[in-house]
C-alpha cells in the first residue's frame, strides 16, 4: 500500500540492519529490530479498535517506544499527538478533548489520575513507561511484527501539535504527510546528512524540533542517534566523541561553555552542531568558535511549519540571523496593516509559503483564514527583516511590539543593545502599560557571574546611542529569565509580574 510517510521514513529501511539507536546503557537498536517493534504496536493499535485519522494522544517521558509509536502511527495510518509530560491533569484534559484523541498513552505512574479523564471522555487508554514496560507494550509483545501498511496520501494529516499557547489557548497545528516529509529531505540535503552520520540527540520527543526535525532527518538519511532520555551534562561530555552532529538549544551550548572538559580536542571530529528553538546570543557564538572552531548553525522555525530558514552549512554563518530560506521556501516581509511587501531592511511580519506550512489549526478555521492567507502564505506572528544579503533577522514577536506614544519600539533591539553592555549575560524587554504614553518598554536583566551592574552607565550609553522613547523607563536585575521547555524566554510571565 502506498503511504509516503511511512514508506519514505521507515518502510525503507525494512532490510537494515545498520544501527538506528544507541542508548545510554549500552544498547544497539538497529532499523530492523525498531520496524519489527513498530509492527507489533500498529497491530495492537488496531487491535483495541483504532482506525485511520483516529488521534493517539501520548504522554510519556522520553523513550525509543516513544517513536515506536509515531512509526506505528504513520504505517497504520493514526495521527500522532505527543504532550509534554509536564502538563497537568486539568491541562491534559483540555488538549485531549479538543483533539478528539480516540487513545491516550501515559506514564504508570499518572494511571490513577488519567483515569478520571478516560471515564469522563471515553477515551481508550493504555500505559507505557521509561523502561519499557507498560500495557501498549504487554499487548504488543504478543502481536505479529508483520503489519500491511494502511494506504495514506501526501494530503492527510499525520501529526497534531499544540503550539506554547503564551497569548491564550494552545491551538491544535494540522502537519500533513507531506509537510513532514518535505522538511525532512530538505534538511537532510542542506545540512549534508548520510547514513554515516551519528546525531547526539537529547532534545525532548513532544516538540517539533527534536521529533520532526532531529529524528526525522536522520530517518531521512539512514544515520544513527544517540538516544539520551534529556540533556545531562556529563552524558553529553561522554558522548560527544561518537557523535558526528548535535542539535539543541542555546541552554545546551551555554552549559557545555561553562564545563571545563568542553574543549577543541573533545569535538575535533564533529562536522556540526545546530541551535534552534529561542535565539542564541552573539556572546555564545563567539565563545564557541574561539574554544571549539565550530560555528554554531542557527535556524528558524515553529510548530507550524517546521524549519523555514537556515544559514548555510557551506558559507557564512551569521550571528544574530536566521540565514537564507530553505529551498521552496517563499519568505517575505510585509506590513501588518496592509499586507504588501516591505523593502529590504524594513521591519514587518514575517509570511512563508513552502509544501512545510501547514494545513491549519485545528477546529478553528476563522483562526485559520485570518493567518493562513488564500494565496498559501502563513503569516508567522514574528516580525523581522531581510538585510541587504538576503540573511534574515527576528527581531520579536509582533504581539511583544511595544507602542509607545504612538512609537514603534522592537524589544530586539534594545536586547541587543543591552546584552553587549559590560557585565551583561542577557535581558528581555517588555512593554507595561504607561498612563500617557499607552505603554512604556522596561528592561529585565540577567548579570554575568553575579556581576553588579552599574545602571547609570548603561542608562548613559541610551542616552548616546537610542533615540529618547525608546529608553527603558525602568531596569530590573534577575538571577535568570523565566523559560519553557525549549529555552524560550516566556515574556507573558514577565509582563504579567512587573504590569
Amino acid at each position: 500500500m502506498n503511504n509516503p510517510l511511512y514508506d519514505n521514513l521507515f518502510g525503507v529501511h525494512s532490510d537494515n540492519d545498520n544501527p538506528f539507536l544507541y542508548l545510554l546503557d549500552g544498547k544497539t537498536i538497529t532499523y530492523r529490530q525498531f520496524l519489527a517493534t513498530s509492527g507489533r504496536i500498529a497491530n495492537t493499535l488496531v487491535e483495541i479498535g483504532l482506525e485511520p485519522g483516529d488521534c493517539v494522544a501520548i504522554q510519556i517521558e522520553k523513550s525509543p517506544e516513544m517513536l515506536n509509536i509515531y512509526a506505528a502511527c504513520a504505517q497504520a495510518g493514526l495521527v500522532f499527538l505527543p504532550l509534554n509530560p509536564s502538563y497537568t491533569v486539568d491541562e491534559l484534559k483540555y488538549f485531549i478533548e479538543n483533539s478528539e484523541a480516540r487513545l491516550i498513552i501515559c506514564d504508570e505512574k499518572n494511571k490513577e489520575d488519567l483515569k478520571i479523564i478516560n471515564q469522563k471522555l471515553g477515551v481508550l487508554f493504555e500505559t507505557l513507561n521509561g523502561n519499557s514496560t507498560g500495557s501498549i507494550i504487554d499487548k504488543a509483545n504478543s502481536a505479529p511484527e508483520n503489519f500491511e501498511t494502511v494506504a495514506r496520501s501526501e494530503k492527510d494529516l499525520a501529526a497534531l501539535l499544540y503550539t506554547s499557547g503564551t497569548t491564550g489557548k494552545s491551538k491544535g497545528a494540522m502537519l500533513t504527510q507531506a509537510n513532514l516529509l518535505s522538511n525532512g529531505s530538505t534538511l537532510m540535503s542542506e545540512w549534508q546528512f548520510s547514513q554515516k552520520d551519528v546525531l547526539l540527540h537529547a532534545l525532548p520527543l513532544f516538540h517539533t524540533h527534536g521529533l520532526f526535525v532531529a529524528t526525522n532527518v536522520i530517518l531521512s538519511a539512514g544515520g544513527s542517534l544517540i538516544f539520551l532520555p534529556k540533556f545531562d551534562l556529563d552524558d553529553i561530555i561522554k558522548k560527544l566523541p561518537k557523535s558526528s552532529t548535535m542539535m539543541g538549544v542555546p541552554t545546551f551550548y551555554t552549559r557545555l561553555l561553562r564545563d571545563k572538559r568542553f574543549n577543541k580536542e573533545l569535538v575535533k571530529h564533529m562536522r556540526l552542531f545546530v541551535s534552534g528553538s529561542a535565539p542564541l546570543l552573539s556572546e555564545t557564538h563567539i565563545q564557541f568558535e574561539k574554544i571549539t572552531g565550530h560555528r554554531i548553525l542557527e535556524r528558524y522555525g515553529m510548530t507550524e511549519t517546521n524549519m523555514n530558514t537556515s544559514n548555510p552549512y557551506k558559507g557564512e554563518r551569521r550571528a544574530g540571523t536566521v540565514g537564507l530560506p530553505l529551498p521552496g521556501v517563499e519568505l517575505k516581509i510585509t506590513d501588518p496593516k496592509t499586507g504588501n511587501a516591505l523593502s529590504r531592511n524594513e521591519i514587518g511580519q514575517i509570511e512563508v509559503r513552502g509544501p512545510n506550512v501547514f494545513a491549519g489549526y485545528w477546529k478553528l478555521p476563522e483562526k485559520t483564514k485570518a493567518e493562513l492567507r488564500e494565496n498559501g502564505f502563513f503569516i508567522t506572528g514574528d516580525l523581522g527583516k531581510i538585510d541587504e544579503d538576503g540573511y534574515i533577522h527576528i527581531v520579536g514577536r509582533e504581539k511583544d511590539l511595544i507602542i509607545s506614544g504612538g512609537y514603534n519600539i522592537y524589544p530586539k533591539e534594545l536586547e541587543i543593545f543591552i546584552d553587549d553592555q559590560d557585565g551583561v549575560l542577557e535581558s528581555a524587554v517588555i512593554g507595561i502599560p504607561h498612563p500617557d504614553f499607552g505603554e512604556t518598554p522596561i528592561a529585565v536583566i540577567v548579570s554575568e557571574n553575579d556581576t553588579a551592574l552599574d545602571i547609570d552607565k548603561i542608562k548613559e550609553n541610551f542616552t548616546i546611542h537610542v533615540a529618547r522613547y525608546k529608553h527603558p523607563s525602568q531596569y530590573t536585575i534577575v538571577k535568570e529569565l523565566p523559560r519553557n521547555s525549549m529555552g524560550k524566554v516566556q515574556k507573558n510571565l514577565l509582563r504579567s509580574r512587573y504590569s
